[in-house]
């Protein structure tokens, strides 16, 4: 009795797989503005509701918005310059440009569909216009490349296989498929991070900026981390030294 129920608990398990993995691989597409092919689930309106519905918490969580109009002015005429002058112009995505009011976090980030975020305590280490235009151009990269709908879809994978061994084979045997799967994903979120400076690089030559001020960024975030930074295989960011040779790279590419 026991092996039969061994079996059935075998069988369930691998169908959880099998229809993890037929779901994820049947939801393909090219990504029309970057031409990567891509798998994920949602839709573009999907994005732009999830952000629109996320971007109060994030708000939250981070203090506030700042006060000073002027530095959000600033920002949001960066953000509509890069814009109007990239292929962000032409997606049904709606850009929305934040100011945290977080003095201490040094980071910037996007929501799907548009949503975009800088903490003071960022913005306040940048030394001019063009540094804000980079950050702000990789994450416009970042919703562009449809890089959180992309995850969201690689973490439905995930779970859908980790669930199949649970069920099939061992709860701690699942455990273990979870940290490698961690790990794996964390992968997946670096190579995002290169293609979002890559886009970032092509945006600012195309608004006027400087691309090679995106190079002063890496360095300022490369600063913040300090001496004890967590080793890259670990971290969902790639080390930003690796960031400023394919920041370069880029640069060569696409200055004419």
């Amino acid at each position: 009795m026991r092996r039969k129920n061994s079996k059935v608990k075998l069988l369930i398990g691998a169908a959880i797989i099998i229809f993890s993995i037929i779901q994820y691989f049947s939801n393909s597409e090219i990504n029309e503005y970057t031409g990567k092919k891509q798998h994920i689930s949602i839709s573009v309106n999907d994005e732009i509701a999830i952000g629109l519905q996320s971007t109060p918490t994030m708000i939250q969580q981070h203090g506030g918005l700042h006060p000073d109009e002027n530095y959000q002015k600033f920002i949001d005429n960066v953000g509509k310059k890069l814009v109007n002058n990239s292929i962000a112009k032409k997606t049904d995505y709606h850009y929305d440009f934040h100011l945290l009011k977080d003095p201490n976090t040094i980071n910037a980030f996007a929501l799907p569909g548009g949503q975009i975020f800088i903490t003071y305590a960022l913005f306040s280490k940048l030394e001019n216009e063009d540094q804000l235009a980079g950050v702000l151009g990789h994450e416009i990269g970042h919703v562009i490349g449809r890089h959180s709908a992309e995850r969201m879809a690689k973490q439905g994978l995930t779970q859908g296989l980790i669930n199949g061994v649970a069920v099939g084979i061992d709860p701690n045997t699942a455990q273990g498929a979870a940290a490698i799967a961690n790990i794996i994903n964390m992968s997946y979120g670096r190579e995002d991070e290169l293609e979002s400076d890559v886009l970032g690089v092509k945006f600012m030559i195309n608004a006027g900026y400087n691309p090679n001020e995106l190079i002063g960024v890496m360095k300022i975030l490369k600063e913040a981390t300090g001496p004890n930074k967590t080793p890259e295989r670990l971290s969902t960011h790639p080390d930003p030294e690796n960031r400023i040779e394919k920041i370069k790279e880029a640069i060569k590419k696409y200055r004419k």
